[in-house]
């Protein structure tokens, strides 16, 4: 399927944007990421998948690329109901063009003509279907992911409303390049939100197509709004393995809360990064030291199950009592009592437990 014939399969499937200025002669500026794109009739924004037709931004809708029934920890969130399930569902698109996506054949639709046959997991769904499936399944959780779920935020709501009326909780996998507007519309309906924190080089950041300033407002903003945040840096040999670049990274973390978890995880050669090296486990429990060196309370290690020691559980930050056992997304044994402390010491452990 060439990228006409995908587009002539998601144009439909499209609903009148909420997140959007209208400006003058049909012009439309887009609001779901800090791209800003500004778009004349005809044109579509950097994500490809928003664009204006006739005047009228309009915006996915109605559909899913995925739709898989995994841990939380999968996200990864290790704050956030552990154990449950989450139905984790994905669309089409994306605002950066990361060379080292693993989910590059969602993310890069009508950007890569490499991600042509993405078109052939597309099923038509609708909010009450996902919800109902969610159900069926025994999911706590619907988490939005595979594609960046920003650009395709009213679709996520219209979700939400309906999960938050049945007692689910809802949660975002994304890149953090938000606007204020969106992260607004989000957050009567947004429980957690984890948020990649890719490096702390703004010239990285914008080969990757956005501005770490944004990313860094986007982890306040969300934390002052009362979502549930986790941040997850992807170590990448040559591109942010550096101690000092480990150190910023911990340190800004730290700056914004010593409670958000943050995870370092282990990256494999993918999409048009093949030609270095896997991240070696001494290199994450590297990193690792670091974000605890700088005071973060909860450091996560990912991507390595099995070989990183006791990176994959949670202990109290007071009194180092073993709250919860993992191995790689699933949790052995879980401590933390109903009220969200320690049974031991009675500390509070930040994060979403009931």
């Amino acid at each position: 399927m060439n990228s006409e014939k995908l587009a002539n399969l998601l144009d439909p499937l499209t609903k009148p944007a909420r997140l959007v200025e209208k400006l003058d002669k049909g012009r439309v500026r887009c609001l779901a990421c800090a791209h800003r794109c500004t778009l004349k009739p005809g044109q579509r924004g950097i994500c490809k998948v928003r664009f204006n037709q006739d005047g009228e931004l309009r915006v996915p809708w109605g559909y899913v690329a995925a739709a898989n029934v995994d841990p939380i920890e999968k996200k990864p969130f290790m704050h956030f109901l552990p154990g449950a399930n989450a139905l984790t569902i994905g669309m089409l698109g994306c605002n950066f063009h990361c060379d080292f996506c693993q989910n590059w054949l969602s993310s890069q639709a009508l950007r890569d003509p490499a991600s042509k046959s993405c078109g052939k997991y597309v099923q038509k769904f609708s909010p009450e279907n996902l919800v109902a499936y969610a159900q069926r399944y025994k999911a706590d959780i619907i988490a939005s992911s595979y594609n960046e779920p920003l650009i395709t935020s009213e679709w996520a709501v219209d979700i939400f409303k309906l999960a938050k009326k049945v007692g689910l909780r809802c949660v975002y996998v994304s890149n953090g390049y938000a606007t204020p507007e969106v992260l607004h519309f989000l957050q009567p309906y947004l429980d957690g939100f984890k948020i990649d924190l890719k490096c702390m080089s703004d010239q990285h950041y914008r080969e990757l197509g956005g501005s770490l300033q944004i990313v860094l407002d986007t982890i306040e903003l969300a934390h002052e709004l009362g979502m549930w945040v986790e941040v997850v840096t992807l170590v990448i040999p040559g591109f942010n393995d550096s101690n000092e670049e480990l150190w910023n990274t911990a340190r800004y973390v730290s700056t914004v809360s010593m409670d958000i978890p943050w995870h370092v995880t282990a990256f494999y050669p993918t999409y048009k990064h093949t030609q270095g090296s896997r991240t070696s486990a001494d290199t994450i429990q590297r990193a690792a030291e670091i974000g605890q060196e700088a005071g973060l309370r909860y450091v996560y290690a990912g991507n390595l199950p099995g070989r990183v020691g006791s990176l994959e559980n949670t202990y109290c930050p007071k009194c180092q009592s073993l709250l919860i056992e993992r191995t790689g997304y699933l949790v052995q044994a879980n401590h933390i009592t109903p009220q969200g402390t320690c049974p031991k010491c009675g500390e509070t452990i930040a994060g979403v437990w009931s």
